[in-house]
Order: structure tokens, then C-alpha cells, then sequence
């Protein structure tokens, strides 16, 4: 007898339908054949479902068993598909009714002892079943919270085989799994860390707020233990507060990826990545034979940070530039060829020089000026000609650090980059950008009108400092900022004088 379920499988963010045909017909020899372009995990699940089925009661057919996943050209991988076999089995078995259940998607891992594991993916594989307008979607229990959050689509979290099997036979009555998403944002929406707690560094605290008003990209550099991290950790919580949308399509890729917290349905706090100097090109942009999310997708809609920049592999900071510009990133392998979205800001911070001291007045430095200029040559221009921001992070005194002085909290300024951003917003919206940091030469021309002080003020840095074509635009970029901050139209001369002082390496360190 013939059995249709439907399952699906993942290709980059997104799910895919997977129609998983079993046939069962006592002609020949026993025999159980997977085809459908199945990988190993794949084709191990025979042994699976196998154990699964008989340690939950039923009997495996001793028969011809003829199993095709379609469409046949598309590479099946993971151990999802033990739960939609296993169910196309019984089916074509007479166990449960075989009509019917094409209009459930199915996933799921199974154990030995016929219980469901939770699999990767389960919220794009939801969005998939509201889109093809199906009755319901049945995943492991553990996934249920993940795929609840798309409105639209009853989710069925069931915890074994026969569970699975006496829901499809209507001898369980099951309700549809719920979930307070108001309440999951609220409580998801909370941050660990505040901008009160860092002591001293107004000039930084200023240009991480401006970074954050525009979207701009922003270089650190100051000797070890100035308080780089710390500041660089509490940027998120300055940033605007992601949408639904935002935190639909970040938990999207962290599910893919399987490192979203089982604890948290969806990620309503902008991501933090910050990974370590000895990773990958691979690791950071993403990959694989089959390819997954790296660190700048998982960075989306938030925040890659990267410490001791210098220490970078040189190829692994090159393939930054095309996230940074495109803000996507696109990975192409023989078997399929993805995009993955990686919209981030990115957050560098660097020692002055090798041994960190250079420019510190409590402490010798004894690099030499060549070793210096080694140690800063491991960024390449190009990748320095995409951050916006470069400032100075000097030790930080006994005085500030003792001082018991209230700081601004992170509240406080956030407010002050949310009325900036909607400004941008505001100015933007039939531009195809949303923030300052975004802006390409044409929309320089259109949206950065300087008056006569600030022009001539810019015109006197670009003589006496050398500055690239690329810096000026960058100034131009951040001088909008800090304008918009301030609620002008015009870039006047303090908002351009500000935005040269936050191009530190253009001045000579």
C-alpha cells in the first residue's frame, strides 16, 4: 500500500516541502530502500524508526519497503525525517489512517524507545505550513514553543511515536499548542548589562552612541584593560528594540544553526557575537559542504564583535567586506548555492601597538616604530575604509573608577538614538535604507548639506591630514549623525569637527 506524508527540509534559512512517499508490497524479497538523494544521518534512520516502531508496540514489516523522498534532486540531510518515515510505515501498514495526513507537516527525531527528539529549523518549517495553508504542523514537545510563535498554524507538540500515532487515529484529543508572545517579548526583551556601570570614557560613551544613532561601523583602540569589551557588550542596549519582524527572521537563522536557547521561543535582544581570533573564514561567514550560518549571520540585526582585530587571520577579515557592504552574505557549493542574511554592525577593538602600551602614560611601550607599523598594517585598507567611527579608549584613572558619580544609563540614551533613527527612518523611506551608515555617494549629495563653517572646516582636515576620498564621505556619514542627534537639518561646523575627531587612525594614531 501507498502513503504520503509531508515533512521538509532546510535549504539556507528557509524550509523546503519534502513529500515522503512509502510503499509497501510483499512481491520479492524483505528489503527497505531509502532514495531521494538522502545523506547518511538520513539513511541511518531506518535503524531507527526500526527500534523505534518496536519498542513503541508495533511490528516493522518483514516485507519489501520502498521509501522515495521527493522532489529527488533536492539533498535531504538531518535526522528530522525519522518521525514523517516512521509514520508513512504505520500508515501504509493499515495502523493508522492513511488519508489525511498530507495535510500535517511532520518532523521529528526518533529514539530508540520511540520518543521525539527536538530537530533544527522547526520555526521556518512552521512559517512554511502557514504558508502552504496546512491543517497543522506535529514536532517533538520541545519544539513546540520555538513553532508557536507563528501565528496562523496550529502546532502539535507530542512527545513519542504513540502519542503521534493516536492523535492521526483521533483517540487524542489535542489542543493546539499556545504561547503568550506578548509576554515572551517582555521577558526576552531584557539586558544583563547597562551603560551606568562604566566608569570614566565619556569620549567613547559619546562615540558608541553616535555609532548606534547611524548604524556605523566603529574601531576601538586603546591599551589592554580600558574597558573595550565592556563598552562594546553594552552597545546592543542602546540600540533601537527589535521589531516582531527583526526577531522573527534572527530567531530564524539561530534556529537554523541550532544554537538558539531552548529556553527562549524567540530573540527579542539584539545578538552579541563575539568570536574568538582563531576562527575560520569558514566559521565566520558561513559554509560547509552543506552550507550553514556563520558568525556574521548570526550577528543580524545585531552586533559581531571582534576583539584583538590585529590578531585576525588576514583572509578571515577580507571575506568581511561583502557582508559589510552587501549585508548579506552568499555561499556557493557544488550541491546548492545560499544566501544567508547579515545585516550587523561591526564593533573592532585593537591595542595601540604589539605590546599595548603605545600612548599610555603609565606604562613604557617598547615596540619600535617599525613593529608599530607591522602590527597596524594587519588590517588591510579596505576593511579600515568600511568602519565608519575610529577613537581612542585611554586607561581609565583611579579617580573616575572610584568616583560613586551616577553614569547615564542605557535607558536614557537609547531614547536619545531612537529619535535619531527615526529621523533617518523618516528621511529615508523611499530610499531602500533605514540609518545614516547605510547611505551610498548619491544619497551624500542629497541628504549632507553643509553651511559655509562646517565646509570650510572640511575642507582644511582634508588638506592638513591627508584625508581619502573614502574618509570624507565618512565624515560626511557621521557628521549627519550627530546632527540628527541633535535634531538639525543642517551638518554645522561643531557636528563636522566632532566627526573628525572620530577618525583617529587618519590623524596618525
Amino acid at each position: 500500500m501507498l502513503s504520503k506524508v509531508l515533512s521538509a527540509t532546510l535549504v539556507g534559512i528557509d524550509a523546503a516541502p519534502v513529500e515522503v512517499e512509502v510503499d509497501i508490497t510483499n512481491r520479492g524479497l524483505p528489503h527497505f530502500s531509502l532514495v531521494g538523494l538522502p545523506d547518511t544521518a538520513v539513511k541511518e534512520s531506518r535503524d531507527r524508526v526500526r527500534a523505534a516502531l518496536k519498542n513503541s508496540g508495533f511490528i516493522f514489516p518483514f516485507k519489501q519497503v520502498t521509501i522515495n523522498m521527493a522532489p529527488a534532486d533536492l539533498k535531504k540531510e538531518g535526522s528530522a525525517f525519522d518521525l514523517p518515515i516512521a509514520v508513512g510505515i504505520l500508515a501504509s501498514e493499515g495502523v493508522i489512517p492513511a488519508d489525511g495526513i498530507d495535510r500535517y507537516m511532520i518532523t521529528g527525531e526518533l529514539s530508540l524507545d520511540g520518543r521525539l527528539k527536538p530537530v533544527k529549523g522547526s520555526l521556518p518549517i512552521a512559517l512554511r505550513a502557514r504558508e502552504m495553508g496546512l491543517r497543522g504542523i506535529i514536532i517533538p514537545v520541545d519544539n513546540a514553543p520555538e513553532a508557536a510563535v507563528v501565528d496562523g498554524i496550529p502546532v502539535y507538540g507530542l512527545e513519542s511515536l504513540i502519542e503521534v500515532a493516536e492523535f492521526l487515529r483521533a483517540e487524542k484529543d489535542l489542543a493546539p499548542y499556545r504561547i503568550d508572545l506578548s509576554e515572551i517579548l517582555k521577558r526576552a526583551s531584557r539586558y544583563d548589562a547597562d551603560f551606568s556601570e562604566v566608569k570614566g570614557q565619556e569620549h567613547a560613551k559619546r562615540a558608541i552612541e553616535v555609532a548606534a544613532a547611524g548604524g556605523h561601523n566603529i574601531l576601538m583602540i586603546g591599551p589592554p584593560g580600558s574597558g573595550k569589551t565592556m563598552l562594546a557588550r553594552r552597545l546592543p542596549t542602546i540600540l533601537p528594540n527589535m521589531t516582531f519582524e527583526e526577531a522573527l527572521e534572527t530567531t530564524k537563522i539561530h534556529s537554523v544553526a541550532g544554537v538558539l536557547n531552548s529556553d527562549h521561543a524567540l530573540l527579542a535582544t539584539r545578538p552579541f557575537r563575539t568570536p574568538h581570533h582563531t576562527i575560520s573564514d569558514v566559521a565566520l561567514i558561513g559554509g560547509g559542504q552543506y552550507p550553514r550560518p556563520g558568525e556574521v549571520s548570526l550577528a543580524h540585526n545585531g552586533v559581531l564583535f571582534l576583539d584583538e582585530l590585529p590578531e585576525f587571520k588576514r583572509n578571515v577579515l577580507e571575506v568581511l567586506r561583502q557582508p559589510i557592504e552587501n549585508g548579506e552574505v552568499t555561499v556557493s557549493r557544488a550541491v546548492a548555492s545560499v544566501s544567508f542574511p547579515s545585516s550587523f554592525m561591526l564593533v573592532g577593538a585593537m591595542n595601540p601597538c604589539a605590546c599595548g602600551h603605545w600612548g599610555d602614560e603609565r606604562k613604557q611601550c617598547v615596540c619600535t616604530p617599525s613593529q608599530i607599523q607591522r602590527y597596524r598594517r594587519k588590517i588591510s585598507g579596505p576593511l579600515l575604509d568600511r568602519i565608519d567611527i575610529h577613537i581612542e579608549v585611554p586607561a581609565v584613572d583611579y579617580s573616575k573608577l572610584s568616583s560613586d558619580l551616577p553614569a547615564e544609563n542605557s535607558e536614557t540614551i537609547r531614547e536619545r538614538v531612537m529619535k535619531a533613527r527615526e529621523i533617518q527612518v523618516k528621511r529615508y523611506r523611499e530610499e531602500r535604507i533605514y540609518c545614516n551608515g547605510q547611505m551610498h555617494t548619491r544619497h551624500i549629495r542629497k541628504f549632507c548639506r553643509l553651511d559655509d563653517q562646517a565646509r570650510n572646516i572640511l575642507e582644511s582636515a582634508m588638506e592638513k591630514m591627508s584625508l581619502s576620498a573614502r574618509a570624507y564621505s565618512r565624515i560626511l556619514k557621521v557628521s549627519r549623525t550627530i546632527a540628527d542627534l541633535e535634531g538639525s537639518d543642517l551638518i554645522r561646523s561643531e557636528h563636522v569637527s566632532e566627526a573628525i575627531q572620530y577618525r583617529s587612525l587618519d590623524r596618525g594614531g
